[in-house]
């Protein structure tokens, strides 16, 4: 898009400086207090309310996503802020260790603890609850943060550098703008928790670059998430839901339907309830329509155009494509085998093949022969249907009967397995993963104790005292 506005990308030489400066306000304790924490917190949330239109438009810009799906995203971003505000306190409260008649004199407990100084690499699909969820959970736990928001998503990104500091003390939080060599600086750095969401082919650079300075790392990495479909299923819900999870944001999501398993008798049953939800979300054609993203950028369009050009499937439906408004209508592909190019690598756009198997235990061996996804979905009112996949194979969550929402679902981890990634988060679970849990004693005195742990001193005896 020609009026991008293009990021003030941060000198490499501050880098280091902002990374000294936080590290510094953390050994000041600027986080310590619950208080403080939950001042922070509040101020995110101000921060997507007031300049709620403006998000809206720097999506707009970036996506060219459609005024609903952003309101989804703001609103849900300040949803967690408030779970965060109201829960921080429960969250952090020292735990005592189960009763044991052994140690309980020693008064063992777990104290939650922040890790220190924190880095966040985030994404462009979703460039607010992506980029702020992590940071609410950290600074939830008490950590210092840094974020580094992608470089394809420049009108947010650069909303949120603005923004960021006007609401938020620089002394605890900070926003690096950049591309490779920004972010190639900011690894060179100790990190008392990295997270990075995005490909794992990035990934890999990143656990390499945090094992020179063993900075522990989280990773989000998405992969291609297959649907299985029962025939019996409601195929009319069904196929709304797969449609719907597989548009929002031209598909650019890393837990959209990746590709539809089926068996070869039921195929052209189900393209054809799938080409009936896309008539009914689309009634004129997507690039008319208010309602449909377009790509991030002429990279990630011409390699979805490439893969889409190279399969030896047959376009059901959709196929278009115009490089000058980035725009690849929704799509189905049938008759796509393993080896087809729209097998080779996670999509991340709106095309949605559909593998011909013979049957759902085809469908399992299918999915175990590739990465475990960071989804799987499956539909069908069947449980024994749903429990053989499920028990059956391995992925970061396991859906049936609907798309996308678990990612939102409050009480869920969100995360990966294998390849598709390590670690979880999304509110307390975001917690969870910058804290440290820091288990501690403190023996009494008591003369008792040591009668009881008499034995542990030297010089030993045939006795011995057993833990």
């Amino acid at each position: 898009m020609s009026d991008t506005p293009e990021l003030k990308y941060t000198p490499l030489e501050e880098i280091s400086e902002i990374h000294a400066t936080l590290r510094k306000s953390f050994k000041a304790g600027k986080l310590r207090s619950i208080e403080d924490r939950k001042t922070q917190i509040l101020q995110l949330a101000y921060l997507i309310q007031d300049n709620y239109e403006r998000f809206k438009a720097s999506f707009a810009s970036d996506l060219g996503r459609p005024t609903l799906e952003t309101a989804l995203q703001l609103d849900s971003t300040i949803s967690d802020c408030k779970i965060a505000y109201d829960r921080v306190e429960k969250w952090a409260r020292t735990e005592k260790a189960p009763f044991s008649m052994n140690f309980a004199a020693l008064r063992p407990v777990i104290r939650k603890e922040p890790k220190g100084v924190v880095l966040s690499i985030s994404p462009f699909n979703y460039p607010v609850w992506l980029a702020l969820g992590p940071m609410i959970g950290a600074i939830a736990a008490g950590n210092c943060f840094v974020l580094k928001p992608s470089e394809l998503s420049p009108a947010t990104s650069g909303l949120l550098a603005e923004l960021i500091p006007k609401y938020l003390d620089s002394d605890v939080v900070r926003v690096v703008l950049g591309a490779v060599p920004e972010t190639t600086k900011l690894l060179e750095l100790p990190w008392d928790h990295i997270l990075y969401t995005g490909s794992g082919r990035v990934a890999k650079i990143v656990c390499a670059a945090a094992a020179q300075t063993l900075s522990p790392v989280s990773l989000e990495l998405g992969g291609k998430s297959p649907v299985v479909i029962d025939p019996k299923c409601d195929l009319k819900t069904a196929a709304k839901r797969i449609m719907w999870g597989k548009c929002v944001n031209a598909g650019q999501t890393c837990v959209a339907p990746d590709y539809i398993l089926v068996p070869e008798q039921s195929e052209q049953t189900v393209i054809d309830a799938l080409k009936e939800a896309h008539k009914e979300f689309y009634p004129s054609a997507p690039d008319m329509s208010s309602d449909f993203s377009h790509i991030v950028n002429k990279s990630h369009f011409n390699r979805l155009k490439n893969l889409l050009d190279k399969t030896s499937g047959t376009i059901e439906l959709g196929g278009q494509t115009d490089e000058s408004k980035l725009f690849i209508a929704p799509t189905i592909v049938k008759g796509v085998k393993g080896g087809d190019s729209l097998m080779s690598e996670e999509l991340f756009g709106p095309i949605l093949p559909v593998v011909p198997v013979k049957d759902v235990d085809a469908a399992i061996e299918f999915i175990n022969s590739n990465d475990h996804p960071l989804t799987l979905y499956v539909f069908s009112q069947d449980s024994a249907f749903k429990n053989k996949v499920f028990d059956n194979t391995q992925s970061g969550s396991a859906i049936a009967n609907d798309t996308l929402l678990h990612c939102a679902t409050d009480g869920l981890p969100f995360g990966g397995i294998g390849a598709s990634g390590s670690g979880y988060h999304t509110r307390k679970y975001t917690f969870d993963m910058f804290t440290h849990l820091r288990s501690s004693i403190d023996s009494p005195s008591w003369l008792v104790i040591d009668m009881a742990l008499g034995s542990r001193y030297p010089p030993y005896t045939v006795r011995t005292f057993f833990l």
